[in-house]
């Protein structure tokens, strides 16, 4: 089942891309689907204060070893078949903080419960995919969490946003479990996709901001959820990464292929309030380039180190050099040319949501260990 990982994180995203924008893309879809739960809200009771020192808990974590799902590492096509992935030089200690996405697709309950064995299934596979590109740390942790269903994204029901109201906490107190257990002197760099993307930039305003840990962030990567230039950005505690060795910064993107068609999304984006309280509007979305590592700007397909490609016969994936190029438009999309073959799972207008980590997969590695690099050096 790991083998096939690619394919299966492309289809289960497809059908629970996490966040609060799919309604506009898919909204009559989904609705007809009937993914919205039709039971009531129930409080979920908090976790027991020591609930994270349970392995069980963690999809990754110290210890596992070779069961890690994010300590994985794909082969390089090249001209003579597949070959490992040339060894990077190894760099300094530091902590990872991952956030999955939603990984729970039923309407039974309005938050998955923890002992669901599908959506931890699809989790270990997200976490396997997704976090793979960080497995140069010397720690990864990726928490177990009572995620909010897709549906909570599909409605604008009070319920939804107690449903991720409830999910953020057990994050929070993953977080400070995370926290308690790195060393008090080793960078972190915080990454999540989604709805774990919109956890995360929770955790930066309420439990990093101003607080000694916030010393400590090498980068944060919140991809595939929309950042506001105008109306989110200035409320987070670090800036966007303006330049590829900048520390204490944040990446974040949502990919396109060419024609771009965003108008649904544009149209939900522009309603929703910001992190200061006002409406979106019209405002810019952070777009920073994971091939050139700086805001906006343009980079041709030769500096694309490896997009993680699923085979034709579903059997894994492999790092395919040069495969797509990335460049910012006026909008804040991060445009990737003619749409590139990586799967039935493009959803509508070009959106290549499901890949925003797999089409960069290799210049995220080098991203990850030259920041935490710059983050150590002497101011």
């Amino acid at each position: 089942m790991a083998r096939k990982f690619l394919y299966v994180i492309a289809f289960f995203a497809v059908i629970v891309i996490a966040g609060g924008f799919a309604l506009s893309i898919w909204g009559r879809q989904l609705t007809s689907l009937a993914l919205v739960p039709s039971a009531e809200f129930v409080e979920q009771d908090p976790l027991a204060a020591n609930a994270y020192q349970d392995p069980k808990m963690w999809i990754s974590r110290p210890g596992m070893g070779t069961k890690d799902p994010a300590r994985w590492q794909p082969a390089m096509q090249s001209d003579r078949g597949l070959v490992p992935t040339p060894a990077e030089p190894k760099p300094e200690p530091f902590a990872v903080f991952f956030v999955h996405p939603t990984s729970y697709m039923n309407r039974a309950s309005w938050n998955a419960p923890l002992e669901d064995s599908e959506a931890n299934n699809r989790a270990r596979l997200f976490v396997r995919g997704l976090a793979s590109p960080f497995n140069q740390a010397s720690e990864i942790w990726a928490p177990r969490y009572r995620q909010a269903t897709v549906g909570a994204f599909l409605t604008d029901a009070p319920e939804a946003q107690r449903a991720l109201d409830a999910a953020y906490e057990d994050v929070a107190q993953a977080f400070a479990f995370f926290l308690d257990s790195v060393g008090d002197d080793v960078p972190i760099v915080l990454a999540g996709h989604s709805q774990g993307s919109l956890h995360l930039l929770r955790l930066l305003r309420e439990r990093v901001a101003g607080q000694p840990v916030e010393q400590r962030v090498a980068v944060v990567y919140a991809i595939g959820w929309p950042i506001s230039l105008e109306h989110d950005l200035q409320e987070l505690p670090f800036p966007a990464c303006a330049t590829a060795d900048q520390a204490g910064c944040i990446m974040s993107w949502s990919t396109y292929a060419e024609p771009a068609d965003p108008s649904a999304l544009f149209e939900t984006y522009a309603k929703s309030v910001g992190f200061d309280g006002k409406p979106r509007g019209q405002s810019k979305i952070l777009c920073t380039n994971p091939l050139t590592g700086g805001i906006g700007g343009e980079a041709l397909i030769e500096r694309n180190l490896g997009t993680l490609v699923p085979e034709a016969d579903l059997d894994g994936g492999a790092l395919v050099p040069g495969a797509v190029p990335a460049r910012c438009d006026r909008r804040g999309l991060l445009l990737i040319g003619e749409p590139p073959e990586m799967g039935s799972y493009v959803l509508p207008g070009n959106n290549y949501h499901v890949y925003d980590i797999p089409l960069f997969w290799r210049n995220l590695q080098a991203d990850v260990a030259r920041r935490v690099e710059a983050w150590q050096k002497p101011a």
